[in-house]
């Protein structure tokens, strides 16, 4: 690699709102910033870059193949989803990804979507201009759920996933995992390991936390939202396509389910009339993308990059994922 390694960012803006310090990254090398980058641009932008440093910018293998001067990418995320990793290899560039960074701030995330669900407390912020109307204020419109006592099924019991069943276990649920071919965790075991009937249909609330594979693609179908309670919720702060949208929206307007919240969706950004945004799905929470944007979770993040940056320039890369 030359003396001065040429660092291009892809797309700064998904981490940065103006409160991120990127200066240390300059230390080792020429650092270009770009806030977006469409796949347009994508390699003009790194035909001559040694460092790509990406967060959702797609690197496929057209990319890779004609990228000639590239020697690592560092995804600013746990996920490579967005990285030819086959066609990485071939080239002979390291990939590096940080992972950890997030985890409190997505659990904290996903216990505000369930917490918002169980109390309907989105939809009561939406009726302020009603409350003056009930002579003793308090409504009783929408019903409110007590989590004490109810199970709670985790798909993916993580470092996330672990952290919300045990901060849900001091709310008094109880807390069940689903039992999938391939995962290692073998934390909590006194956590029961459930099969797929009986992890949907026993549990009422289901949070997902596992990775996006081929075997958890559409892990939520019309098969398995019928075998749900109708009093279930749904909280998807892993990855869009763990779920069929059009089986969920089916299912949250027939009543086949209690509700749901997402944080993330299939198509990122979505299209304008995408049906999960018209806004007509009364017992649908969604936000975007948002629950690993603590500032403290983005300073992490930073420190991370820091980290695959200056481990990789001396020649002993952390964090490789090939």
């Amino acid at each position: 690699m030359k003396e001065k390694p040429r660092i291009v960012f892809l797309d700064a803006s998904t981490m940065d709102a103006g409160d991120i310090d990127f200066s240390p990254l300059r230390q080792f090398g020429t650092l270009i910033l770009h806030k977006t980058t469409d796949h347009n641009q994508t390699l003009e932008r790194i035909a001559e870059a040694d460092i790509a440093i990406t967060n959702k910018v797609i690197l496929d293998r057209e990319i890779l193949q004609q990228a000639s001067s590239l020697s690592m990418i560092t995804v600013c995320a746990t996920g490579v989803n967005n990285i030819d990793l086959d066609a990485a290899k071939e080239n002979g560039i390291t990939v590096t990804n940080v992972a950890g960074y997030s985890t409190s701030s997505v659990a904290q995330h996903t216990l505000s979507l369930l917490l918002n669900l169980s109390g309907n407390s989105h939809r009561y912020s939406q009726e302020a201009s009603l409350w003056a109307e009930s002579p003793i204020f308090t409504r009783l419109t929408y019903p409110m759920v007590e989590l004490s006592g109810k199970t709670l099924g985790i798909a993916g019991a993580g470092n996330i996933g672990c952290l919300v069943g045990e901060t849900l276990k001091a709310l008094g649920m109880d807390i069940q995992v689903l039992a999938r071919k391939g995962s290692l965790t073998d934390r909590h075991p006194e956590w029961p390991r459930v099969d797929h009937d009986r992890f949907f249909s026993s549990s009422d609330a289901i949070s997902l936390h596992c990775p996006l594979t081929e075997s958890t693609r559409h892990m939520i179908s019309s098969k398995s939202l019928e075998l749900m309670k109708p009093t279930a919720f749904i909280v998807n702060t892993g990855r869009g396509e763990l779920i069929d949208e059009p089986a969920l929206i089916e299912a949250l307007q027939s009543g086949c389910i209690a509700g749901a919240a997402l944080d993330v969706i299939s198509q990122e950004p979505p299209r304008p009339d995408h049906p999960l945004l018209e806004g007509n799905i009364p017992n649908l929470i969604i936000t975007p993308h948002s629950a690993w944007t603590s500032i403290d979770a983005r300073n992490r993040l930073l420190d991370g990059i820091i980290n695959n940056l200056r481990t990789f320039i001396a020649g002993n890369p952390e964090n490789r994922v090939i």
